[in-house]
């Protein structure tokens, strides 16, 4: 055997790392749950489809409520780590002061876009009413609580992440290596 393929060898033998889920949050774990029902729906979904030729029709509805709520948590989750996508390539050529006033107005932005959808997602549900889903007989409420739900903490994490930069003196935008 070449040396290249010991050492490939012995590195699969190696005894591998405990893994720690302490940190994870109550979130993910309820994102995996939907996620897991949405894998488990389409995969219902494909064996009646196509082993017999007789597919369920619940299973597109549910798997798109379900992606939606898999969707949704994810959102949250990304809120709490302050990790979605943002641009911090101009902040490095702006003046300190400048930076901080702008990351500041992020920060408030962010809380009254989410404040907003909070609140126009419970409107809505108070439009909708007993309105019910195309084929499964339940209330839509149940899909739009799910939205409603995430909205509302992300709304509280964006809050409390402005907080922490306030406290801090920069946000992520202005030193992104220290998130």
């Amino acid at each position: 055997m070449s040396k290249a393929a010991e050492e490939l060898a012995t590195a699969f033998g190696e005894a591998d790392e405990t893994v720690d889920l302490s940190g994870v949050i109550a979130k993910a774990w309820l994102a995996l749950a939907f996620f897991w029902a949405l894998g488990l729906t389409v995969f219902y979904q494909f064996i009646t489809r196509y082993v017999f030729n007789d597919s369920a029709a619940w299973t597109e509805e549910i798997a798109r409520y379900l992606l939606i709520a898999t969707v949704f948590l994810g959102a949250v989750i990304g809120v709490a780590k302050n990790n979605h996508i943002q641009v911090d390539f101009f902040f490095r050529f702006m003046p300190t002061s400048v930076a901080h006033g702008i990351s500041l107005l992020v920060d408030v932005l962010r809380i009254g876009f989410l404040g907003c959808a909070s609140w126009m997602t419970w409107e809505l549900m108070q439009k909708m009413g007993s309105y019910q889903m195309t084929i499964v007989n339940l209330p839509m409420n149940i899909v739009y609580s799910v939205v409603l739900l995430a909205f509302v903490l992300m709304t509280w994490r964006a809050v409390w992440i402005m907080r922490k930069h306030l406290r801090q003196g920069f946000s992520v935008l202005e030193r992104p290596e220290n998130n």
